[in-house]
């Protein structure tokens, strides 16, 4: 891909990478730029979604109903055993009653891609509520009078930044590579940008599938160093 890339008429060379910033191309490439920012605010979205809703769910579940962590799990699971084309058919309708509410299709895609990203940042999540003996740190906090707010933002998310960070990370890299959906739906994200633009430059389409790919790849080496445990060294 990266050879592809540099291909000119007369060998090798930059020029379809600095023709990314011509702004004579500004028009051409305007579709590209307005599908980068639609994916990472869709990414935004979703990681609000995975923050606010999943995340305090997930904690409810195993402090009050621990009978109901199978159930969790399985619903969490759900979205990525169902075939895109089958969640477009069942969401179209909701999705066009949905722009015609609250007018937005960006807001409206994003919440379907925060039910998209569920198994992938409910693993995530969990591996670090597991990690850590979050009822007693509750009992702790609520012992010393503290009040449940307090302790979600004081305690239960600073130990579990960790999976909190890798489940962001993991949302972003789901909707930046996401295209069935938006593509069904009519709407130009990233990944729709590239196979439109392809069809008359493929060399910026390659680049920019480059950029992404090694966008996703660091943010899944940041992942795993976040994930793997800090060992302590004792002088002896």
């Amino acid at each position: 891909m990266v050879e592809f890339s540099l291909r000119t008429t007369t060998g090798h060379g930059l020029e379809h990478w600095t023709g990314l910033f011509d702004p004579a191309n500004e028009f051409r490439y305007r579709p590209l730029f307005g599908g980068l920012v639609e994916s990472l605010t869709l990414a935004l979205i979703a990681i609000a979604i995975v923050i606010l809703v999943l995340l305090p769910t997930t904690l409810l579940v195993r402090l009050r109903f621990p009978k109901l962590v199978r159930v969790l799990e399985f619903i969490t699971v759900i979205p990525i055993a169902i075939p895109a084309i089958a969640l477009v058919v069942g969401l179209a309708p909701v999705f066009g009653a949905s722009i015609r509410i609250l007018g937005s299709g960006t807001l409206v895609l994003g919440l379907i891609y925060g039910v998209l990203v569920l198994p992938f940042a409910a693993r995530a999540l969990d591996a670090s509520i597991r990690a850590v003996d979050v009822p007693t740190l509750v009992e702790a906090a609520r012992s010393l009078g503290a009040s449940w707010p307090r302790i979600f933002l004081r305690i239960l998310l600073p130990v579990l930044r960790r999976g909190i960070v890798a489940a962001a990370f993991i949302s972003i890299a789901v909707v930046l590579g996401e295209y069935t959906i938006a593509s069904l739906l009519n709407r130009q994200n990233l990944q729709v940008a590239i196979v439109g633009i392809s069809r008359s430059d493929p060399y910026v389409a390659v680049i920019f599938s480059l950029l992404a790919l090694a966008f996703v790849t660091a943010l899944l080496a940041v992942i795993g160093r976040i994930a793997t445990p800090k060992r302590k060294v004792f002088d002896v």
